[in-house]
């Protein structure tokens, strides 16, 4: 019985790790691109003037 609790648990935490680093990759993926825009951005503007 414990050791079904423990692979129980370890796929737990396994589980909410994944989902984390996904989280986690995602949002920093969408960072950079945020960062990208505006610098391509004040790039154009800087062309035009």
């Amino acid at each position: 019985m414990s050791r079904k609790l423990f692979t129980v648990l370890i796929s737990v935490i396994g589980g909410v790790a994944a989902i984390t680093a996904a989280v986690t990759a995602f949002l920093i993926f969408k960072e950079k691109q945020k960062r990208d825009e505006e610098e391509l951005e004040h790039y154009l503007d800087s062309s035009i003037q």
